[in-house]
């Protein structure tokens, strides 16, 4: 612009110096003498002069300077440079470039002087469903490689020619590439991220082979494994591609990535899909079944979960049951067992008791012995007839008495083996009861 307003600063100078010996009573050429003219001339010149040689690069943006005499340099920094009078090609170190879906105006809305801004176009996925696809896309250039940019910049010569020559038809390329590797379908249920990430990888490292395939139909089993059928869904014939793989890589076409440009791809999404009015519908009519099922699923699930209450509380009651009859039958089962104990302890009681009464009867029955032993000398030692009488008497109704308020152990544990000697042992036991109660009688008379 500057080398422009120096040349015709110069031009007007030399004219002014031309006509103004031809056109002597000019009223405007007389108010310019030949010293003006002449300062016009050299400011003119002094401007295209400085323009020509010097040139001042903006921020954020590299240069292409080529000579007239053939040479070129690459300059990235910022401030003044000189350029002698040779040509500049500018390009930004980061080109945005993104396709917009228009309003209902036909609008693109506002956008940044600095983007390249188009609007989005239809392109068809796999099963034929047609959407506009807004993309974002960030390319940089390779700064550190200054003959590569240079090639760059002298094969497409300016920055609007690389962009809609190399970098849109790769970017076209790429979301064509990427659609046919996907239903509609399979893009709204959860694989929009592998649409971004075919996206970017074939934008900066070239585009795929593809190759079609057949979708082979998947055989459902119904009732028991020996009926099989295939069902064939008609909205699934169309075809089918996927990613040739050759080595465990994809194929790539040759020739055809950003990177044999020194372009790399920083940024490479998809901002928004604009669905075909068909398609919509379908995707309505499907959220309301999915709303539906949702609906049904937690109707399901809230009888599951009733059930389960149910069946909770009546564990509940059976473990409570559980708990009260085992309770009873641990206090019936106690109660038994000290039952059983007072009954063993009792038994010992009498059997201890027994034993004491049984001696005392052998202790009885020994001094019954004795006085018996004692009388028996008397009476031999010359008792008178009617004395022995007497005494005999005496004696009979002294061991009537005696059996008549004989008190025995009430209770008797057998612990001999024959009856004999169960036999002698209470005759003893009253014998020496009936001679204990006779002495006493003797003694108070």
């Amino acid at each position: 612009m500057i080398l422009y307003i120096g040349i015709l600063i110069a031009l007007t100078g030399a004219i002014i110096l031309i006509l103004k010996p031809i056109f002597k009573t000019n009223e405007i050429l007389t108010k310019f003498t030949i010293k003006r003219s002449l300062q016009l001339m050299v400011l003119g010149i002094a401007l295209s002069i400085i323009s020509g040689a010097f040139f001042y690069a903006e921020p954020g943006t590299a240069y292409a300077v080529q000579y007239p005499w053939g040479g070129q340099k690459a300059v990235f920094r910022q401030g003044i440079n000189t350029k002698m009078w040779g040509r500049l090609i500018p390009l930004q170190f980061e080109l945005p470039i993104k396709y917009v879906i228009p309003n209902s105006e036909g609008n693109l809305g506002d956008q940044s002087e600095y983007a390249n801004v188009d609007a989005a176009k239809y392109w068809a996925f796999s099963d034929a469903v047609k959407a506009r696809i807004a993309t974002s896309v960030v390319i940089s250039i390779n700064t550190d490689d200054k003959d590569q940019f240079l090639s760059v910049a002298d094969r497409n010569k300016t920055e609007q020619n690389m962009i809609r020559s190399r970098v849109i038809p790769n970017i076209d390329q790429s979301i064509k590439n990427t659609c046919k590797l996907m239903d509609a379908q399979d893009y709204i249920s959860g694989q929009a991220s592998d649409f971004d990430r075919y996206f970017k990888d074939q934008l900066e490292n070239g585009m795929y082979v593809l190759e079609e395939y057949a979708d082979n139909q998947t055989r459902e089993i119904i009732g028991d494994s020996s009926t099989v059928r295939t069902i064939v869904n008609k909205e699934t014939k169309h075809k089918r591609f996927r990613i040739q793989i050759r080595n465990g890589e994809p194929v790539r076409e040759k020739g055809n990535s950003l990177k044999a440009y020194g372009l790399t791809v920083i940024q490479a999404v998809v901002t928004e899909i604009d669905w075909e009015q068909t398609f919509d519908k379908r995707l309505q009519l499907q959220k309301e079944e999915v709303a539906q099922t949702q609906l049904e699923k937690q109707q399901a699930e809230r009888e599951f979960y009733r059930a389960q209450k149910e069946k909770a509380r009546g564990e509940a009651d059976k473990a409570t049951e559980r708990a009260r009859l085992e309770k009873e039958q641990i206090q019936k089962t106690i109660a038994a067992e000290t039952e059983a104990k007072v009954a063993e302890f009792n038994l010992v009681k009498e059997k201890k008791q027994f034993e004491v009464e049984k001696f005392k009867a052998l202790s009885k029955k020994v001094a019954a012995d004795a006085e018996s032993y004692q009388n028996a000398k008397l009476v031999s030692a010359g008792l008178t007839p009617q004395e022995k009488a007497e005494w005999e008497y005496k004696t009979s109704v002294g061991v009537a008495r005696e059996l008549k308020e004989l008190s025995l152990p009430e209770i008797f544990i057998e612990g001999g083996s024959s009856k004999s000697t169960d036999s002698n042992l209470l005759q003893s036991l009253i014998g020496a009861d009936l001679a204990k109660k006779m002495m006493e009688s003797n003694g108070q008379k």
